[in-house]
């Protein structure tokens, strides 16, 4: 059943925001409003709850994912079944130096289903189909059905911070539709968003909205730790915390007052913490793990991104070229799969884990052996290889295990003089790199 508290902000928070317009920051609150999730869920039982929405603990902004699994359309599966057969046994080469590396590769299965993730702001609604099943509208008027964790019973919780003060959490045998619309004027969160600037060992930056270990992502959360000297039990709000840095057996904090902590004994300060992950508005979600995080240093951002700034994806277009110098424009289906703007590209560097969004994709170069390199439209680029991450399983997206690009040639004629919905499919080995066009001219993502 639905459980209804009062909630506001305490003395400490109030204190906290204070602390932090004296150090230059600008009113933490309200700074962010337009950021956040907000919608009407409506339960089975026919009650409606309307305000700021936290979905499964760890969701609450436009830019956050929703992931989980998706049917690949049987077209993708036929035109990557007739190109295979077409070529004969799958066979892999790579010139190298001089030299032309050949060999067989035992044939893959085409999986009916795919990894798939979306950001919240692209969401028009969501209807509850199953235990495990939801059935997305898109803002393009797109349906999509996706299944697995994050849309399942096993959900931690739904909550709504209502206007007034009040939150409700629901489960997920509770939930029937939720509906989402940008956030109106003069609502305002009973708590920020984290946000700042994470620091891996290798030096490399990456700035925005920040989950600490998975979980924790609102400033009113908590930090749990042990003093390393002493062993005194610290619990700090992270709207108390200026830095958290990587040290020996845990970390050290540094306070808004000035205080520095050494903390070890839980998984939030130790080697059990499961990562920090970045949404980068301009990206999509950076996983830094543990043992590759140095520094986090937290601050507002420059730039918020509302529900206006999503539009729930056009189909992916572009031009893709070959090996041999072939240049083939046209709509794109990226590893048999992705197809439109909204889908993500996964791939890795080191213990870091990159979830990008394809409308920040500018261009995708393959590399010589292994992986690729992905350009943005920010002009930032990244060297990523497969990803192996557990939630999301391995990814083929950037490795010789890539099904292959999908390309539906535009002006393309059949015999009848009937535009052609023949797709060429270029494998990983024929591929050199692709250059995305994103336009307001491109075909909206409603995909048969």
């Amino acid at each position: 059943m639905a459980h209804v508290r009062s909630c506001g902000l305490s003395l400490l928070c109030a204190l906290s925001c204070a602390l932090l317009c004296a150090l230059g920051f600008s009113d933490p609150v309200s700074a962010q409003d337009t950021d956040r999730i907000w919608g009407q869920v409506h339960t089975k039982s026919g009650d409606v709850h309307e305000g700021f929405i936290r979905w499964d603990g760890n969701e609450v902004s436009w830019v956050d994912i929703l992931d989980g699994f998706k049917e690949v359309p049987g077209e993708n599966y036929q035109a990557w079944l007739e190109s295979k057969n077409a070529a004969g046994p799958p066979v892999r080469t790579i010139d190298l130096h001089g030299f032309r590396i050949t060999w067989d590769e035992a044939d893959p299965e085409f999986p009916a289903t795919s990894q798939s993730g979306i950001r919240f702001g692209h969401l028009s609604s969501l209807r509850v189909m199953g235990r495990d099943h939801v059935e997305l509208t898109l803002r393009s008027g797109e349906l999509l059905d996706l299944e697995g964790s994050a849309v399942r019973r096993s959900i931690r919780e739904l909550t709504v911070d209502t206007p007034g003060g009040g939150q409700v959490e629901l489960d997920w045998d509770e939930l029937d539709r939720v509906v989402f619309s940008a956030v109106p004027t003069g609502a305002r969160t009973p708590a920020r968003r984290l946000h700042g600037t994470v620091e891996d060992r290798d030096g490399n930056r990456y700035t925005g909205y920040i989950s600490w270990d998975r979980d924790e992502i609102l400033a009113s959360d908590v930090l749990r730790g042990e003093e390393m000297e002493g062993g005194d039990e610290r619990r700090i709000r992270f709207d108390e915390i200026v830095s958290i840095e990587r040290v020996r057996r845990g970390a050290r904090i540094v306070l808004i007052n000035g205080v520095e902590r050494e903390l070890t004994g839980t998984r939030d300060v130790d080697r059990r913490n499961r990562g920090v992950r970045i949404s980068d508005p301009g990206l999509g979600m950076v996983e830094v793990e543990w043992s590759e995080f140095e520094i986090l240093r937290f601050h507002q951002p420059e730039e918020v991104a509302d529900y206006d700034t999503f539009d729930g994806g056009r189909l992916l277009v572009g031009t893709v070229i070959t090996q041999s110098g072939e240049e083939i424009e046209g709509v794109i289906r990226w590893d048999a799969d992705e197809a439109a703007s909204w889908e993500m590209l996964n791939g890795r560097a080191g213990d870091v884990t990159f979830t990008i969004e394809f409308a920040n994709v500018s261009r995708i170069e393959r590399g010589e052996v292994f992986g690729a390199t992905i350009t943005l439209l920010d002009g930032r680029t990244f060297e990523l290889d497969d990803s192996n991450d557990v939630d999301w399983g391995d990814s083929n997206d950037v490795g010789w295990d890539n099904k292959g690009i999908l390309i539906q040639p535009e002006g393309a004629r059949g015999a009848n003089g009937v535009a052609s919905t023949r797709w060429r499919v270029i494998a990983w080995d024929e591929f050199r790199e692709v250059r995305f066009r994103h336009d307001s001219t491109g075909p909206s993502s409603g995909l048969e």
